[in-house]
């Protein structure tokens, strides 16, 4: 706990590094070719920004729109993914008949989700939430199959030999073996899931952070635009940061390997 707490003035000093190079370049409206801060506003006229927007009684529809679709399709998201990647990593046929088509969707990018699933759902909520669902759900499947199948053997054929039925070496041995790579596939997916509801939002949506931040671009309100997304990244942040704090308490034997 000491030791963390000596890394924050390192971490509060690289922060107003780039606040101070973020104020500089766009005063003097920094033009390097390929890279210019001609229309990047300051970081004062983003702070005048984020006021008009916490006093504003549009901020918490948009959080509450936000935060209702992520977790709406991140709890459904670490549940799918959890079970079938404890699935596929225990089972042969299962990671022969799953593992497929699931590699052949890992890679279609979230915009390209959203027309079909405004075609595939009834309301645009639902689609919003499917697409935050397929953001989450690979980060944590795979780091499921990995974790399953990164447990020793030998701890397995140990827990046979003494009599451990299939259940019982599922949850006593492969679970608590597989948990530290599960925790971080949940915190990889709350920011991935952070990702693609922000797409969604500003294509289909009418309230939230990602709608406000692609409204703010389309009235050229450009410290609005950098206000959303700080918004998203302390949100993201947070939401990650969270999974880890609560994955941290239910992994308290690998928190003490690694702290020795």
């Amino acid at each position: 706990m000491t030791r963390n707490l000596k890394r924050w003035p390192l971490r509060l000093a690289s922060l107003l590094a780039c606040l101070l190079f973020w104020q500089v370049a766009a005063n003097v409206k920094l033009d390097l070719g390929l890279l210019t801060f001609t229309y990047v506003p300051t970081p004062r006229a983003v702070l005048d920004a984020a006021w008009q927007l916490l006093t504003s009684s549009t901020l918490l529809a948009h959080l509450g729109s936000s935060l209702s679709r992520v977790f709406a399709g991140y709890a459904t998201a670490a549940l799918v993914g959890v079970a079938l990647g404890l699935l596929i990593g225990r089972l042969k046929w299962a990671e022969d008949t799953l593992l497929p088509p699931l590699e052949v969707l890992r890679p279609i990018p979230a915009v390209a989700w959203i027309p079909l699933a405004i075609l595939m759902f009834p309301s645009s909520e639902l689609s919003m939430v499917f697409i935050t669902f397929t953001g989450a759900l690979f980060p944590i499947l795979l780091n499921t199959v990995h974790g399953v199948e990164a447990v020793d053997p030998r701890l397995v054929a140990s827990a046979r030999s003494l009599g451990a039925g299939r259940w019982a070496i599922l949850r006593e041995v492969v679970l608590p073996g597989a948990l530290p790579s599960i925790v971080t596939g949940l915190a990889i997916g709350m920011g991935t899931s952070w990702f693609c509801l922000v797409t969604a939002e500003m294509i289909s949506g009418q309230f939230g952070i990602g709608y406000y931040t692609w409204e703010s671009y389309t009235l050229q309100n450009y410290p609005d635009i950098i206000v959303g997304m700080l918004l998203i990244g302390v949100l993201g942040m947070g939401s990650s940061a969270l999974v880890k704090h609560l994955g941290a308490l239910a992994t308290p034997w690998y928190r003490t390997r690694r702290a020795s």
